[in-house]
């Protein structure tokens, strides 16, 4: 802080005496130490009494101050003095400079150009300047390793979790798994090497028959999640249950891991049918009688996916 004039700003330093002879260049030194300016624009000389004209009347490389002409004993080099490294092309204007043009120190954050409100500085593999985009709220900066920028990522293993709870009722008759009402949850993974938990609670109606069913990628178009082996020409899913009850109701509960390996916005969904030409009916029982029963209640199925940290599953 000051009051008044703005302050000069600069490494000024006085070298040592030099003695002339018959030769036009001298090393500079300050306390017996080689110095080189920033240029011949950053330097005071004043030879014979008279302040010398910087290019014309002398030059310099590196340490060694070069007269136009030789001296001679008789000649007094007055003094040199050492301006520092100054700003040669003044002061930038308020968000002039871009983030990609910062080069050193020299540029104070002032001089910036505009960004967003928790943005970083990182730098890409050419050595740049680059933005990181800001995080979520409560997220941490998540180091990707050398060569990588860092990341926001939400803390500790669990990234994010999406759930569905259905609390209607629905069916199905299609002899073959097809997609549940509402059982269906848009995802977007935080980043390509999470690894997904999908878990379902299935509250199930099914008459005298089996219940099988998956986890779908409706984006991909594949089924997700570990399947039962090959064996012949059997069925392969996973998850199923079996009933022999005429008015069956049961719950069929099932997880699977999915490795997304992308940040693509997706939608996963949860397949199933009952046996042949039989119903499936979701939230109820076969039979659907008006009255105040446990056999005839109406219950809630659920579908949750939870995103992990990569780094820390190990699927054997």
């Amino acid at each position: 802080m000051y009051i008044g004039k703005t302050p000069t700003v600069g490494n000024f330093q006085k070298c040592d005496a030099l003695t002339t002879s018959a030769t036009a260049d001298y090393t500079l030194q300050v306390s017996s130490v080689n110095v080189s300016p920033e240029s011949v624009n950053h330097m005071i000389v004043s030879l014979n009494g008279v302040i010398q004209a910087p290019t014309t009347a002398y030059t310099v490389s590196g340490a060694t101050l070069s007269f136009a002409s030789a001296l001679t004993s008789a000649d007094v080099i007055d003094f040199v003095l050492l301006l520092g490294n100054v700003l040669d092309v003044g002061t930038p204007t308020d968000n002039t400079v871009a983030t990609a043009k910062i080069q050193d120190d020299a540029v104070t954050l002032a001089k910036m150009a505009a960004g967003t409100d928790g943005n970083i500085i990182s730098y890409d593999a050419s050595g740049n300047p680059v933005a990181i985009a800001t995080g979520t709220s409560g997220h941490f900066l998540k180091s990707q390793g050398a060569g990588a920028q860092p990341v926001f990522a939400a803390a500790g293993a669990v990234l994010q979790v999406k759930a569905k709870e259905f609390t209607g009722t629905a069916s199905n008759t299609s002899a073959t798994p097809a997609a549940l009402t509402d059982f269906n949850i848009a995802f977007t993974p935080t980043s390509a090497s999470s690894k997904l938990f999908l878990q379902v609670s299935l509250i199930v109606g099914a008459p005298s028959t089996g219940v099988a069913g998956y986890f779908y990628d409706s984006t991909g178009g594949a089924i997700i999640g570990a399947i039962g082996a090959a064996a012949s020409s059997r069925g392969r899913y996973n998850f199923g249950a079996f009933t022999t009850s005429s008015v069956g109701k049961f719950t069929v509960g099932a997880s699977a891991w999915f490795t997304p390996g992308d940040t693509t916005a997706r939608t996963l969904q949860v397949f199933a049918s009952a046996q042949t030409t039989n119903t499936l009916y979701i939230n109820r029982n076969v039979t659907d009688t008006d009255d105040a029963t446990i056999n005839h209640s109406r219950l809630a199925s659920t579908f949750t996916i939870t995103e992990f940290d990569g780094s820390i599953v190990t699927i054997a």
